[in-house]
């Protein structure tokens, strides 16, 4: 019966707000010398308080918020010359690679997502895809920012992501009809040699999670290793980014004497950092069914860190089961110790400045909530890593 009246709902939801996510350039005022815009990410999500009950008020009033960003220029004049090299992504975000003229490589990836390729196609796409598309205001637009400063403070390697507009340029070239006229992160492609930037290890080799593997697989994964990582882990706890798949990581190689490299994980892709999923009937009900689904707030459970290390699970269980529970003890103190006040206000003000009050209201009381109880996730997370060992 609670199945039937979720798809009783959806359909009666589809039915009576069937515009809602439609795809289209947000309204977008230029600066005199065309250097910056004023825009919204997602003006599409603003709703009613009928709508929000329903289906959660989320992150709407940020996604709605018009916010300042420079203009990207991409050729000649641009900064450095970038120019595109190759379209990618998930089913949700929009990429784009890009390389300067002196050969570093650079992403850009869309602020807003669009969930509803994951549907099959047909009916159930047209009926149920407008509200797919409506849940991206569950996730944080400007997360990415926040989640890089407190990488930072943490001791945690971290790219370092800038909000820019995209316009409709020429210099995208074949890219022109699928990219441009939104808003876009814009940050340095964590792979290959990285020794000059220090938020990415400095590292002559930065790999992605399956070449990492296919060497830790060859001998027991190194104390360094799995403690850089173990400290990563409980800042994904703590931001509540439930996203955390093998492919939303890469490392830094770094030599170890006489035992092959040791690696640094570089987190990725913050996309889900302060998801909000339980504010809203149809949203909580399904988050009843997706464990996953944790949504951020002043409060966490053994269960909600259960929850939260479920993608990440396969990396956990081979990087992190050699560690004792002190281990895990040490480096949520550590984090307690780094992740300061200061380091929060400072973090909470990385977003578009018309939104930072906003932010620091919304996220700081939870943060200062949630790094108190950083022992107790802490073990609980150990539990979770071991479980059926």
């Amino acid at each position: 019966m609670g199945v039937l009246a979720l798809l009783a709902g959806l359909l009666l939801s589809a039915a009576c707000r069937r515009g809602v996510g439609t795809v289209g350039p947000p309204p977008t005022r230029w600066a005199p010398d065309s250097a910056s815009v004023v825009v919204a990410a997602g003006p599409e999500y603003a709703a009613g308080p009928l709508w929000r009950a329903l289906w959660g008020g989320h992150h709407r009033a940020l996604w709605a918020t018009p916010v300042t960003a420079p203009v990207l220029r991409l050729g000649p004049t641009g900064p450095g010359g970038l120019r595109p090299l190759r379209a990618g992504g998930s089913y949700q975000t929009r990429s784009l690679r890009l390389r300067t003229a002196d050969g570093r490589e650079f992403v850009l990836r869309s602020v807003d997502k669009d969930a509803r390729p994951a549907l099959p196609a047909g009916w159930v796409r047209r009926l149920l895809g407008p509200l797919m598309r409506d849940q991206t205001s569950a996730g944080h637009p400007y997360g990415a920012y926040v989640a890089a400063r407190l990488a930072q403070s943490a001791g945690v390697l971290h790219t370092n992501p800038r909000l820019v507009y995209l316009p409709d340029d020429p210099a995208l070239g074949p890219f022109r009809a699928a990219y441009g006229r939104a808003l876009y992160l814009l940050e340095e492609r964590p792979a290959g040699d990285q020794r000059h930037a220090p938020t990415l290890g400095a590292s002559a080799r930065v790999v992605g999670s399956a070449e990492m593997l296919a060497e830790v697989g060859q001998r027991p994964v190194s104390p360094a290793t799995a403690r850089a990582f173990l400290r990563a882990r409980l800042l994904d706890l703590w931001l509540g980014d439930w996203s955390r798949r093998p492919d939303q990581w890469r490392w830094a190689a770094e030599p170890a004497a006489g035992a092959g490299p040791e690696f640094r994980p570089i987190p990725r892709d913050r996309d889900q950092a302060f998801f909000q999923m339980d504010d809203g009937l149809y949203p909580w009900l399904i988050g009843q069914c997706r464990a996953r689904y944790q949504s951020f707030g002043p409060r966490l459970t053994a269960a909600a860190v259960a929850g939260l290390a479920i993608t990440a699970r396969p990396l956990d269980t081979l990087l992190l089961r050699g560690l004792p529970a002190t281990a895990f003890q040490q480096e949520a103190a550590l984090l307690r110790q780094r992740l300061t006040d200061a380091a929060l206000d400072s973090a909470l003000q990385a977003g578009p400045p018309e939104t930072c009050a906003a932010m620091a209201a919304a996220l700081g009381p939870a943060l200062r909530a949630r790094r108190a109880q950083l022992p107790a996730v802490a073990g609980w997370f150990y539990e979770a890593v071991n479980k059926g060992k």
